[in-house]
């Protein structure tokens, strides 16, 4: 794939990319896919070959109570609601909900006291994530559009931020991560999947590897996205791995493309990953020191 010049031209190729993968399923009823050459995470693959790195993100009947729109629409690399603490009342953001499988699970172990915003640029997957909520009968969701780099929320509005392999996307991270810690109340959590690199990589390596996993064009090195996080002004931040791409799982994919894997072989095995991210966003309040003693008066 090539890198687009602008972020403007990034955006709008996410955007095109997304909405032809939210058409797919609406229209065809087929697993959403941006093709082989795309900037997308997940989907299908190569002559309909299971991705081995995207598939069985939703597990024990996670998937069975969801529509079928929503599984069919699935581009993540991972399930962040699996692994987030989501607590009943809690108001929860799902950065690039796409069809909305995320927000549904989130909407639904929040309960009826709190609430799971989506936020979306793209009119299709919009339009998808609003059906699928309607069918999955869940009401405290509420689907917004707009950039993750400019969420249309107020500051200290959430308590919980996730996204399935989006911030990867941004032509901005910075400004998104900013974003997302002024959203988020004091003591919020910030908790998401995305895809990660771990140590220096070639070039051409990681030009390769973008046959397989659209969304590695700009995926940061993990040493990197610690440091904006906590430029932004998180604490606590830790990245762990939930799936490391292997060369062997690679080897159909970058075969298939004309792509000589044995030659890039070492440079592939452990450096590629699906993680976790975590961090929080300090209290705002100064604790007050218990003083009984004489040296507090004044």
């Amino acid at each position: 794939m090539t890198a687009p010049t602008s972020r403007s031209a990034l955006t709008q190729l996410v955007q095109d990319k997304y909405g032809d993968a939210a058409r797919r399923v609406l229209q065809l009823q087929e697993p959403a896919t941006c093709g082989p050459l795309s900037s997308c995470c997940g989907g299908a693959a190569f002559n309909g070959t299971v991705d081995p790195i995207t598939s069985n993100l939703y597990v024990n009947g996670e998937s069975d109570a969801l529509p079928s729109f929503a599984v069919l629409a699935s581009l993540g690399c991972g399930n962040p609601t699996a692994l987030a603490t989501l607590n009943a009342g809690d108001v929860v953001l799902d950065l690039g909900s796409g069809g909305g499988i995320d927000v549904i699970l989130s909407a639904r172990r929040v309960g009826p006291t709190g609430k799971a915003y989506g936020l979306d640029m793209t009119d299709d997957m919009l339009m998808l994530a609003r059906r699928n909520a309607a069918e999955a009968g869940v009401e405290n969701v509420e689907f917004l559009k707009g950039e993750i780099e400019h969420i249309p929320l107020p500051d200290n509005a959430v308590d919980v931020i996730i996204s399935n392999c989006v911030i990867n996307l941004s032509g901005d991270k910075q400004q998104t991560l900013a974003e997302a810690f002024r959203v988020l109340k004091p003591n919020g959590r910030f908790a998401v999947s995305d895809v990660v690199v771990r140590g220096e990589v070639p070039a051409a390596v990681r030009r390769n590897m973008e046959l397989w996993i659209g969304c590695v064009a700009g995926a940061l090195e993990e040493r990197e996205f610690e440091r904006l996080l906590n430029d932004a002004g998180f604490v606590d931040v830790s990245i762990e791995p939930t799936r490391v791409y292997k060369s062997e799982d690679a080897r159909i994919f970058l075969g298939d493309a004309g792509v000589d894997v044995d030659a890039t072989m070492s440079e592939i095995d452990g450096k590629f990953m699906a993680a976790f991210v975590r961090a929080t966003k300090p209290s705002t309040t100064l604790a007050v020191k218990s003083c009984c003693g004489p040296e507090c008066s004044p």
